[in-house]
């Protein structure tokens, strides 16, 4: 049995993990509230994003623009959005599983400095990395945006996909790929992204006639990089949702443990307490019969 002196300097180490731990979960958990909040409020935007290209999709041919033709995949364009800091549980381990499982050749485009660790670790072709604030502000969103446009444009790479931490709920958090171009049709896309936006709502007929100028196949133009900004946007805003809720959720558990551990320790205490009390009574005992 460990001396009473090491028991607690256990206790000791143990109370101070668990006073850590406990503050990182209410960190995490305060973050974890506000990046729920930012990515909510994205909606609107989106609902309204979805009317425009709505408007425009029976007034364009489709298969003219870049954006919406589907061609021979080469080289795929992945954007990898994982966390800049561990202590998140499996969050970055699931997106990485996924990341192992791409055998095509693709180029890489990530946010987090875990996963330009791992890439560079397991030698893919990291394009660039961007750090982003934990805000996820607009303009740091459409740089990632018009770079992976740019190269999607000159045929560097064939597709825009997005894997990063669907945010289910507080405890759940799902490794995801999706899509952003080409949009192989555009009403679907405008359909899906209406339905999303609206939670399941019935939309409100719109029988406004719509002129637009110059024109439509121009507006849509102009539409469609925000389109890719804004996609990219939403994914990062769910991203932090997920990282700061796997934080809290970590930390919660750790300190759970910390305080199991801690109970253990101090039973485990007394007894050597009790132990080495009884064992001083034993010898005083035996020391009176011999002198006696």
């Amino acid at each position: 049995m460990a001396s009473t002196r090491d028991i607690r300097r256990r206790i000791k180490s143990v109370k101070n993990t668990r006073q850590i731990t406990r503050a990182m979960e209410l960190v995490a958990a305060s973050k974890m509230k506000k990046a729920q909040q930012v990515a909510l409020s994205g909606r609107p935007y989106a609902s309204l994003l979805a009317a425009m290209l709505a408007a425009i999709a029976d007034r364009v041919d489709e298969s003219h623009h870049p954006f919406l033709v589907e061609r021979p995949v080469k080289t795929r364009g992945i954007l990898l959005i994982s966390t800049d800091k561990g202590l998140c549980g499996p969050l970055n381990a699931n997106l990485f599983r996924m990341v192992a499982e791409i055998t095509t050749p693709a180029k890489f485009y990530v946010i987090g400095r875990k996963g330009a660790q791992y890439l560079s670790r397991t030698h893919r072709d990291l394009v660039a990395d961007f750090p982003v604030h934990d805000r996820v502000p607009f303009s740091e969103m459409r740089a990632i945006g018009e770079l992976m446009v740019r190269h999607f444009r000159e045929g560097s790479i064939d597709t825009i996909e997005v894997l990063y931490p669907r945010f289910k709920n507080t405890l759940t958090q799902e490794a995801k790929i999706r899509p952003v171009l080409p949009l192989r049709n555009l009403k679907e896309y405008v359909a899906g992204l209406a339905a999303s936006a609206r939670s399941g709502q019935t939309a409100p007929e719109d029988k406004r006639e719509v002129h637009f100028e110059p024109n439509a196949t121009q507006v849509l133009d102009a539409l469609l990089p925000f389109y890719v900004n804004r996609e990219i946007h939403q994914f990062v805003l769910s991203a932090k949702a997920s990282e700061h809720s796997a934080r809290m959720v970590a930390m919660k558990t750790a300190k759970d443990n910390a305080t199991k551990l801690l109970g253990d320790l101090t039973l485990e205490y007394n007894k050597a307490r009790q132990a080495a009390i009884t064992q001083e009574i034993l010898e005083i005992a035996a020391a009176q019969f011999a002198a006696a």
